[in-house]
């Protein structure tokens, strides 16, 4: 049997591209819009850009390569699920705006596969729509309890609730009591995505140095990166677009929590086997468990089956190494041949994960000051493929003044409350960590709740 690659992204092995980086920065340069980081926020917002303005003087700085990050490591789904629950969005924000960013977020899922024609991306781009998938009476109710939210705010046209016996019918997972399907979504090759953006950007005039990192971003009139390489003076804007490693900045340390996500992926399946769990639909797979479950039918038949991982590091670091220990990785495993008991015998052939950024009130953020120059799009807690190029449009249309860009959502606004200084960050997070799995494990044991779930739930801001 292959043995597991753990710190492999699969990802990786079918983009079609090595990845190589393109030059450094060598020199200083000024330019009109300078962005940190060459993730999906990044080249989404260059992309815009471009579009509103094609005379702009648009440089992106990535300090690994375009897709290094989460945005070429995800689960592959392109999603119409918005990173706060809609009755969240509606209490805080009020119905019609839970109604225009859900919206929104859906419209984006098909301009996403539009792009990708128009520009010759080979994202292998997939309409299979949402599975959401019941495996114990508190997930069912939980189930009922979304699509009667979504049913209220006059949302629910594309979504319904199947019993067990359709649930089955689509995909073959062990222990089903029933789900909910929505018909908009897709599901896509993150990193070719990643990789065509970037050529896209550079076919419109924008220019992207790889190899460089910024070391101290400098608001004013105008604004400057200081990077490795040199000074990159922004007449107009600097973008802040590093999602989780911008908790890495000076500055930026406590804005937001990285905390990784893991996935594993089993080698392509044969016939049999794809006959005996069906998913001809290609939804994007889940179910209700609060350490997350995310199962994407990638289009070289394998099957990707992610979760939440590896403990919270003090400090908010981030290392890579920290993602390759192969015990962060048998738990998922197992959850994987709980789920299709028929792939016990077929070999997982990677496990990686990557590191997600967490807004301490759990809303994105898109924000643009002139008076600094300083602007940013983050804080997409895991759903980042359509949301962070929703964000990308509307930061471009800030920037670039272009008002066709610029959506009336609430992700417009001002960085959000800070995360706690450590060590009491450390200490919570570990905390609603340990709790979320207390949860699962007794949930799927015999249905109790632990006493302390309540308090792990409010704590936590998703």
């Amino acid at each position: 049997m292959t043995a597991t690659r753990y710190g492999a992204v699969a990802w990786r092995d079918t983009c079609g591209d090595d990845c190589a980086a393109r030059p450094a920065l060598a020199a200083d340069t000024t330019v009109d819009v300078a962005i940190l980081g060459g993730g999906f926020s990044g080249l989404w917002t260059a992309y815009w850009l471009l579009r509103a303005d094609p005379a702009l003087h648009v440089l992106v700085v990535e300090r690994e390569f375009c897709g290094f990050g989460a945005s070429g490591r995800n689960g592959g789904w392109c999603s119409p699920r918005y990173p706060v629950f809609v009755d969240d969005l509606a209490a805080r924000f009020g119905a019609d705006a839970a109604r225009a960013t859900i919206r929104a977020q859906s419209a984006m899922v098909d301009e996403i596969g539009t792009i990708c024609a128009e520009e010759g991306i080979d994202a292998h781009y997939t309409p299979g729509g949402l599975l959401s998938v019941a495996r114990t009476e508190r997930q069912w109710a939980a189930l009922h309890a979304t699509y009667a939210s979504y049913a209220r705010l006059g949302l629910a046209d594309d979504t319904c609730l199947i019993d067990a016996d359709a649930a089955r019918a689509r995909i073959a997972v062990r222990g089903v009591l029933g789900g909910m399907v929505t018909t908009t979504g897709a599901s896509l090759h993150p990193l070719r995505l990643v990789r065509g953006l970037a050529r896209a950007v550079e076919a419109r005039g924008g220019r992207i140095v790889e190899g460089t990192a910024v070391t101290r971003v400098r608001p004013g009139q105008p604004a400057l990166l200081e990077t490795t390489g040199g000074t990159v003076t922004a007449r107009r804007a600097v973008v802040l677009a590093g999602e989780a490693y911008l908790s890495a900045l000076p500055g930026w340390q406590r804005q937001l929590l990285p905390i990784s996500s893991m996935i594993v992926a089993t080698a392509p399946l044969d016939a049999a086997t794809w006959a005996q769990i069906g998913w001809q639909g290609h939804e994007s797979l889940s179910s209700g468990a609060y350490t997350k479950d995310y199962l994407t039918r990638t289009r070289d038949g394998r099957i990707l089956f992610g979760s939440r991982g590896a403990p919270y590091l003090p400090g908010s670091r981030t290392p890579d190494a920290a993602l390759a220990d192969p015990a962060l990785y048998q738990p998922i495993i197992a959850a994987l041949h709980d789920w299709f008991p028929v792939l016990r015998d077929v070999p997982v052939s990677h496990g990686w994960g990557g590191y997600l950024g967490v807004p301490r009130d759990g809303m994105p953020t898109v924000h643009f000051d002139r008076t600094s120059g300083i602007g940013g799009a983050f804080g997409y807690t895991g759903r980042g493929v359509a949301t962070a190029a929703l964000a990308g449009r509307a930061l471009a249309g800030l920037i670039a003044e272009a008002r066709a860009f610029i959506p009336d959502l609430p992700m417009l606004r001002a960085p959000g409350p800070r995360w706690e200084i450590e060590p009491l960050r450390w200490i919570g997070v570990r905390y609603i960590q340990n709790a979320f799995a207390r949860i699962d494990a007794a949930d799927f044991r015999d249905g109790s709740v632990p006493f302390d779930a309540a308090f792990a739930k409010a704590l936590a801001p998703i």
